[in-house]
């Protein structure tokens, strides 16, 4: 391994093409969308019957909870929805607190800023996954501006307490349907992701003469695709296993659901032996409520998949992983306090929207930093004609401005995951309308407001991107090779050994992929940085390529590979 340090690269040019382009909508895209409408209609509703309808703003803070953890399941849904309820008071009391302090504008463009960055940095390290911060950035930076004082602040935040207690509720309802349903899905997208990796790893055999007369740049094309499939396929199944081992219990389905996994395993080892239908079949008969598919355990190895040796590696602690997210939390806090700074200066009055603006852009690089705040401005600048349009409806009064939010709400949740320019689109309207709540305001006021503080929040935000460099990525890359090798070599030994303890070898099979798939993560957000040393791909693909290929074989020494089912 050489030693020398690489030379920095020049800029990435930042991308246009394809920003905007629209995807498959998320396979459970309505859970979060209906969650929302429920959580957020039934609050509303009521302070609606009472007359209070300016109290909306603090049960949203409750209600918006319900549009996290929907992938989990629900025995760890439980426990990281309650998490997420408890955050969102705690921001929200701060915010609440400050803003019945002081009325400096200044002081509380500061303290959103610092909530903001706080808020990236948590949401990132624990990967609690979508919406992320935005939700926590936008009630807390929202908050902030609301006139208070301290004697209202308990009060404030009870009816929040009250309506996130509501949104616990509604995350975890329909449990009482479909009790398996998260883990099922995962599983169901590891047998599908399997299944496109032995289809892709079989289809070159069957054109020997095209492939030999193909170029040297098509067939290394090829590889990189079958590498990125096997990647894919082996992300999906360390998901799906994450999965199984947050249900708790080893109940029955759960077994049947490790038996599924085994094979989606299987399929990634001796893809040339599989039979990418029956995967498939497997797959589609999991969505639902039937039966999960019966596949019998043919060696003592497939029972020994699933059982509590899988814990063994354990998570890093939570301060390892706010270690290398320092540069994403800095980037937040500089571009979020400008943003709001410029936005005073212009006289806007409302700044945390450029604030959360500002919040939302920043993602794992550079490059999808620009790319979300390019799709973040067109929506916004959509969204606002929009509202145009529908805000002489929403006047009509306030029943009918609960529902025009209702529907946006939902709008919001079926579109985003299509992509987030999309969901924008819905998110704007429906974040104008709530400012309505109070009373009704003049439109072009607030659409004027709203677009400043889009381009300002965008600009400067990407500004401070820009300017905060995450040098550190380059060294993570190094750590996470480091990993990698040290986690195969001790797969490599288990493997030649005569008798290795009970679990041990399939306990450093699970640290072994769940180092791959970090490896995967961590050199894709280095590779869109900015002004960052050049990412050593070749060592990448080879730590890849030598880490799969040892994972095949710890399958294969397990026994795993005659498994009955599997070959076409």
């Amino acid at each position: 391994m050489s030693s020398a340090a690489p030379s920095p690269t020049p800029a990435r040019r930042l991308p246009l093409a394809g920003v905007l382009r629209v995807g498959r909508p998320s396979d459970i895209w309505f859970k979060p969308a209906l969650s929302v409408v429920v959580a957020v209609g039934v609050p509303n509703l009521t302070l609606l019957a009472l007359g209070r309808l300016d109290l909306a703003m603090y049960t949203m803070a409750g209600s918006l909870c319900a549009l996290y953890a929907h992938n989990l399941p629900y025995a760890a849904r439980a426990r990281v929805l309650a998490w997420v309820v408890l955050g969102m008071l705690a921001a929200v009391a701060v915010a609440l607190v400050t803003a019945s302090l002081t009325s400096s504008a200044v002081v509380l463009v500061a303290v959103g800023a610092l909530l903001a960055a706080a808020q990236k940095a948590l949401c990132d390290a624990t990967r609690i996954g979508p919406p992320g911060p935005v939700i926590f950035a936008f009630i807390s930076s929202a908050s902030l501006f609301t006139p208070q004082t301290l004697g209202q602040v308990p009060g404030h935040l009870a009816l929040a307490a009250a309506a996130g207690a509501w949104a616990w509720l509604v995350g975890m309802a329909p449990g009482l349907v479909r009790p398996h349903g998260p883990e099922r899905r995962a599983t169901a997208r590891a047998l599908n992701a399997a299944a496109a990796y032995a289809e892709m790893s079989v289809a070159p055999s069957a054109s020997t003469a095209a492939s030999a007369a193909a170029s040297a740049e098509a067939s290394l094309t090829a590889s990189a695709g079958r590498e990125r499939a096997r990647a894919a396929g082996a992300a999906a199944v360390h998901a799906a296993w994450q999965s199984l081992f947050a249900t708790g219990a080893r109940s029955e389905p759960r077994r049947a659901l490790e038996r599924l996994v085994v094979r989606a395993e299987i399929a990634l080892a001796a893809p040339a032996d599989t039979d990418p239908g029956r995967l498939r079949s497997w797959a589609r008969d999991l969505r639902g409520t039937g039966p999960v598919p019966s596949v019998e355990p043919a060696s003592a190895a497939d029972e020994l998949l699933g059982v509590e040796v899988e814990r063994a590696a354990g998570r890093r602690p939570l301060a390892d992983r706010l270690g290398p997210l320092l540069p994403l939390a800095l980037r937040t806090v500089l571009g979020c306090a400008l943003a709001g700074y410029v936005s005073l200066a212009l006289g806007v009055g409302r700044p945390y929207w450029a604030l959360v603006t500002a919040a939302s852009l920043y993602q794992a690089n550079i490059t999808l930093t620009w790319s979300r705040g390019v799709q973040r401005v067109v929506g916004n600048l959509v969204g606002v004609l929009l509202f145009a349009a529908v805000a002489p409806l929403a006047h009509l009064g306030p029943a009918a401005l609960v529902l025009c939010c209702l529907a946006f709400n939902f709008g919001a949740e079926a579109l985003i995951s299509r992509n987030y320019w999309l969901g924008s689109i819905c998110v704007t309207p429906m974040a104008l309308l709530i400012t309505e709540f109070t009373g009704f305001q003049r439109p072009g006021e607030l659409m004027t407001d709203r677009i400043v503080d889009t381009v300002v929040g965008a600009l400067i935000g990407f500004a401070a991107a820009v300017a905060v460099t995450n040098r550190r990525a380059g060294d993570r890359i190094e750590n996470a090779l480091d990993t990698v090798e040290c986690a195969r070599e001790h797969t490599a030994r288990l493997i030649t050994a005569e008798r290795p303890a009970p679990g041990a070898l399939d306990a450093a099979r699970r640290s072994l992929a769940s180092a791959l798939v970090e490896l995967r993560a961590t050199a894709d957000a280095a590779a869109g940085e900015w002004w960052q040393r050049a990412v050593p791909t070749e060592r990448v693909l080879l730590a890849e390529r030598t880490g799969h290929r040892t994972l095949a074989t710890a399958v294969r020494r397990q026994g795993l590979h005659a498994l009955e089912g599997t070959r076409a």
